[in-house]
């Protein structure tokens, strides 16, 4: 598949129209940021397809720079701070899952204050490199702030006890670890749009969740796993 305006925006809507659906279909509040991932992942997708038309030129400066700055501020420092306070959140009952996932919020936290850092300090640039965007952004400590985000992002899904969330997690990592081999330069672009695609297994989570409360009951916390 080859990236590009066109792929960001069919994407993005897809995978929109189905995160409605997610968000829809969710019964307990403590489980909406989480259902709520998908969504946001798809605006994401079409912010970018924006980002493209401000490479190309067929946008005003001022609107490519604010797309720009928009999807950075979700890829960069909003992803790793909201994911694991998201499944912290839907995991809150279950106090074994609920102290495994604290620490890497710290970690998300800690990691979302130096993106925030290194996005105000200096310029935030989107540059074409054949069919994939490399967003430029001086990050200190970049390797340490790579494996923070990582480990936020994918590491609190994977330890959360839920088989679902511990899938939406490995493959999100498969992912991670493909567009590193393939895009390294490009890995925050790809990254972000293969997560699009991943967190739709967060449906089947909502189906679950629901199917396991019943018609007509409140929800009960699924058992760690």
């Amino acid at each position: 598949m080859c990236w590009s305006p066109t792929a960001d925006l069919v994407a993005g809507t897809v995978v929109g129209v189905i995160a409605i659906a997610t968000v829809a279909r969710t019964r307990r509040p403590r489980d909406l940021p989480l259902a709520c991932l998908p969504l946001l992942l798809g605006v994401h997708q079409l912010i970018e397809a924006v980002v493209w038309r401000g490479v190309d030129g067929t946008v005003s400066p001022g609107t490519a720079h604010l797309a720009v700055l928009m999807w950075t501020a979700i890829a960069f420092p909003l992803l790793p701070a909201y994911v694991p306070l998201a499944v912290l959140s839907a995991a809150w009952p279950q106090r074994p899952a609920r102290r495994r996932v604290l620490p890497l919020c710290a970690v998300g936290l800690a990691t979302s204050g130096v993106l925030v850092y290194a996005m105000a300090s200096g310029p935030v640039l989107a540059v074409a490199d054949g069919h994939v965007l490399t967003y430029n952004v001086p990050v200190p400590g970049e390797n340490l702030v790579i494996a923070g985000y990582l480990l936020a992002t994918l590491g609190t899904p994977l330890i959360s006890g839920d088989r679902d969330l511990r899938l939406f997690g490995l493959t999100a990592a498969v992912g991670a670890a493909v567009c590193v081999a393939v895009w390294e330069l490009a890995f925050a672009s790809t990254w972000c749009a293969f997560a699009a695609l991943t967190s739709l297994s967060l449906l089947h989570w909502v189906w679950r969740g629901k199917a396991a409360a019943g018609p007509g009951t409140h929800p009960v916390p699924a058992p760690a796993i």
